[in-house]
């Protein structure tokens, strides 16, 4: 029921009917058809942004959760709607003051009174929790102003609920739309589950903004809050107040006298600084998280959402980007090959030959124009066509890029994507990339082996008492523990089931279908 209240909720907003419908056939298309004849008349004149800000506001916190994740998978849902999506804050009611303070004093083990001076009321609320101004006072009696956000109650216990409803959804996907396995809809399911139970928990909150913060402290023009660990906790964050105007609004920063081009590139070099040399990046940068104080600093908020990258995949995003800056296609399709990105059975030349058509149509376009939103949207296209399998956390990267690259055109509608980016990508590629990468390869070579010559009498151990139990199990058969079997009988009875709700499902779209028709 909950399932088939979100697919009435997401069609009367009109929000199925702003997917596109390109590349759907059979019942994903005739659903899409039917969607957008349910589509209220009022939702034609919105944009898909304005579409899913109603449709979640009568879904629920879970479901602005869900966007959220969702902003993160542009090659489910197209990178236009990614982007609308990552724009989006997620306003929702406040919860009494009276109820924050209990979670407070439950968290924490103290009366709020002995933790703060002042707590106000608050001043925003999202989908998982809300924030209220405070005032800290220290035992020198010196005083200072926090930012206090507390977890919403009983959004576990919500998330939860919705979230078999979101499972289920992932699995009809799976077996009746063959075409959208290779993005594999349940792991995307698992993922958000995981990802959301993490910004649950504001003490990892927490512990993301110490280690940006560590990564960044030399760093020209960016910073984020300072943590109050002595009053955080698993359902509240306490850490420094900002006093900034906020990135989205341009007039109030041309009235302070910031310098708007400065800051278009220090957006984006800061991200590429982030991703690229540490690895870890707010994944969350839109204009509403970014302030500007009074130094012209930027000072990034809300870091629920954080992205991590690999040594590996840091390589393949230079390299690739190094490979289009130089023309030099078939060395980025040598990239994704030997990153094993696309299948080997593919033709290596075909391959550098789609990425010629992504790459030449931008050479002769004036640097102010060239968007790499549009950019990315032609490589997912070359992906998709050679079965290159989805990189959750390449999606991510791309997509936050897309929306700083957004951030910083709004603040210069010159700005030069690439000249921001040359300098942090070619020093990169220096440093990792060149004779200094040879000797930190070897290094690490090195070290690997040491931990493997440490572990090698626990292998040895582990594959003896694994040639044992081969040599029983060949000889008395595989025997199943009684709670296996058990849940091998659930695990049929649900596959049962959805297939049951699939059938009521289109049962459903065949009486709207007749009642339409008559």
């Amino acid at each position: 029921m909950r399932l088939l209240r979100a697919v009435w909720v997401l069609a009367r907003e009109g929000v199925i009917a702003a997917l596109p419908r390109q590349g759907l056939s059979g019942p994903a298309l005739t659903g899409h058809k039917i969607a957008t004849r349910l589509a209220r008349k009022r939702s034609e004149g919105l944009d898909s942004a304005q579409r899913m800000t109603k449709a979640i506001a009568r879904l629920g916190p879970s479901y602005a959760k869900l966007g959220q994740f969702l902003a993160t998978r542009p090659d489910i849902i197209g990178l236009q709607m990614a982007v609308d999506l990552a724009t989006l804050q997620d306003n929702m009611e406040s919860f009494p003051s009276a109820q924050a303070h209990a979670r407070i004093e439950e968290s924490l083990g103290l009366p709020v009174d002995d933790l703060y001076a002042r707590l106000d009321e608050p001043i925003a609320a999202a989908s998982i929790a809300q924030v209220h101004p405070g005032i800290t006072r220290a035992a020198d009696g010196s005083e200072r102003r926090v930012a206090v956000k507390v977890i919403r109650p009983g959004v576990r216990s919500r998330f939860d609920r919705d979230l078999e409803a979101f499972f289920l959804f992932a699995r009809m996907q799976e077996r009746y739309i063959p075409s959208t396995r290779r993005l594999r809809p349940v792991a995307i399911a698992e993922t958000l589950a995981q990802s959301t139970r993490i910004e649950m928990d504001l003490r990892l909150e927490g512990a993301a903004l110490s280690e940006l913060a560590e990564n960044t402290k030399d760093d020209p023009g960016f910073r984020v809050p300072k943590v109050d660990w002595q009053r955080t906790g698993r359902d509240v964050l306490t850490m420094e107040w900002i006093d900034g105007i906020k990135m989205s609004d341009v007039d109030a920063l041309k009235a302070a006298g910031h310098d708007l081009p400065r800051l278009a590139v220090n957006v984006i070099q800061s991200f590429l600084r982030h991703a690229v040399r540490d690895g870890f990046f707010h994944a969350d940068m839109h204009p509403g998280n970014l302030f500007v104080d009074t130094n012209g600093d930027i000072v990034a908020v809300d870091l629920g959402i954080a992205g991590r990258i690999g040594i590996k995949e840091r390589r393949f995003l230079a390299e690739i980007l190094y490979g289009f800056i130089r023309r030099d296609y078939r060395r980025v399709a040598e990239v994704h090959f030997e990153a094993g990105y696309v299948p080997p059975h593919h033709d290596i030349e075909a391959f550098a030959q789609a990425l010629r058509a992504v790459g030449e149509p931008i050479r002769d376009q004036s640097a102010d124009t060239i968007s790499m939103g549009n950019l990315l949207t032609l490589l997912f296209d070359v992906t998709d066509i050679f079965d290159m399998q989805t990189r959750p956390e390449l999606l991510l990267l791309q997509k936050t890029m897309v929306v700083v690259e957004g951030n910083a055109r709004v603040l210069d509608p010159h700005f030069d994507m690439w000249a921001a980016a040359e300098p942090i990508v070619s020093d990169w590629v220096r440093r990792n990339l060149g004779p200094a990468a040879l000797v930190n390869d070897a290094r690490d070579g090195v070290h690997s082996a040491i931990r493997i010559a440490r572990q090698l009498p626990e292998l040895a151990d582990r594959t003896e008492r694994l040639t044992r139990d081969i040599g029983a199990m060949a000889e008395h058969g595989l025997k199943l523990a009684p709670e296996t079997v058990a849940r091998i009988g659930k695990a049929e009875a649900r596959e049962s089931r959805w297939g049951r709700v699939a059938l009521w499902v289109i049962a459903l779209a065949a009486i709207w279908i007749a009642i339409a028709v008559s």
